[in-house]
């Protein structure tokens, strides 16, 4: 079982050296040994309750990091086959806060690895099969204790910093599920919302989508886990109890921040909850990335998708005053040309049509050719036009190709 121990360890040591490759293929030692010291089945009788205790608590440590950091590099967890064939029956834990902990991770991830082969394996989702995800989440979450719920104020600095964190990464992986499920419906919704901004934009009539009812309901829940997470992760970030490097945390921080800096791109109105929490989510990796070169790739990313959301958001504004008012412009600036305003907010507005032409990186299932443009999005209740989009690699995985690289 020391062999087990040190594979996970060892792994966990990889995921922060950002050499994650070698932290899976640890991690597939670590289940591997597992299965061949009988981990997964039920102890037998000649075993005494502690070491059959034991046994337990390693093997779902082991599930939990495996479907986690399975789920975020977008790969095949080890332990998910024998997930599905061995329904093992395990007793609520409530010795130990952190045993408790360990107890909600474990039935998390067993939601979690239905998600993955329900959603993303078969590359078919439905409202329905979402609702059904959702409720059992939302079951999970209802019996959880109160010790995972609440901090405690009666706990040594230490214990108390050790908790915390524990039941932080209990709920950014509660919020991490929900954006799984709720993701396919976000991108569906995203891209009705960019035909319609590119149609307002270009000032050009283009048969726009209307929005499905139920996929916005979905994209919103979507929305609003990302923001839940990132205020969790902000609360403990302000309070100081964050290590300074966190494997797990940091790929959490980033697909939250994905969900937020595409649903403010595509949005007219500036929401100030969305906009702390990516906010929020910059100043978590920034400080992460003192350690983690990860952690520095993803911050550099999302500050090049804010960028983007800066500059599509002074073009809405541009144009908006252009429609506002047409008798009058500006004289003089120090800073800008001295074009009138108006010529400058209608090149803005002709910049801002010319790259939301269907066919760039926010319509690739839309054709590029000098013909007749019509913005297709893709079919979530039926066969997904652009699953290849969907694939959790293009959320995470993002090699570094700079000399002198940590990762594999």
């Amino acid at each position: 079982m020391d062999i087990v121990r040190v594979f996970l360890l060892m792994s966990f040591y990889m995921f922060g050296a950002c050499r994650r490759n070698a932290a899976f293929m640890y991690l597939g030692v670590a289940a591997r040994s597992a299965v061949a010291l009988g981990l997964h089945a039920e102890s037998s009788g000649s075993i005494s309750r502690s070491e059959q205790q034991e046994r337990l608590q390693l093997w779902m440590s082991l599930c939990v990091i495996d479907l986690l950091a399975s789920s975020i590099l977008g790969r095949p967890a080890a332990t998910s086959s024998l997930l599905r064939e061995n329904k093992r029956e395990v007793h609520r834990m409530t010795v130990t806060p952190a045993e408790a902990g360990l107890f909600a991770s474990y039935q998390l991830s067993l939601v979690l690895e239905e998600i993955i082969s329900c959603l993303y394996s078969e590359k078919a989702a439905s409202i329905e099969k979402a609702d059904s995800l959702l409720a059992k989440l939302n079951r999970w979450s209802d019996h959880l204790p109160e010790s995972i719920r609440t901090s405690s104020e009666n706990e040594e600095p230490s214990m108390a910093q050790e908790r915390i964190i524990g039941n932080m990464h209990v709920a950014c992986s509660y919020h991490f599920a929900v954006i799984l499920v709720t993701r396919p419906f976000l991108i569906s919704t995203l891209s009705v919302r960019l035909a319609r901004l590119h149609q307002t934009l270009s000032g050009v009539a283009i048969d726009a989508p209307e929005e499905d009812p139920a996929h916005s309901r979905l994209a919103a829940a979507c929305t609003d886990s990302a923001v839940y997470m990132l205020q969790t992760c902000m609360e403990v970030h302000q309070s100081e109890l964050l290590l300074r490097n966190m494997g797990i945390l940091k790929a959490f921080v980033f697909a939250a921040a994905l969900v937020l800096g595409f649903s403010m791109f595509s949005h007219h109105d500036v929401d100030p909850e969305i906009d702390g929490a990516f906010t929020g989510a910059l100043a978590i990796l920034r400080m992460l990335a003192h350690q983690s070169a990860q952690a520095a790739l993803y911050l550099d990313i999302l500050t090049s998708l804010e960028a983007a959301v800066t500059q599509q958001r002074r073009r809405m504004a541009a144009q908006a005053r252009q429609r506002r008012s047409q008798y009058v412009s500006r004289i003089f600036s120090l800073t800008d040309s001295p074009r009138p305003a108006r010529m400058q907010s209608e090149e803005e507005g002709r910049t801002a049509a010319t790259s939301l032409i269907p066919g760039g990186p926010f319509y690739p299932w839309a054709p590029q050719d000098d013909g007749p443009r019509t913005v297709t999005p893709p079919v979530i209740d039926g066969a997904f036009l652009d699953w290849e989009g969907m694939e959790l690699p293009l959320w995470d995985s993002f090699p570094f190709t700079e000399p002198g690289s940590s990762v594999l």
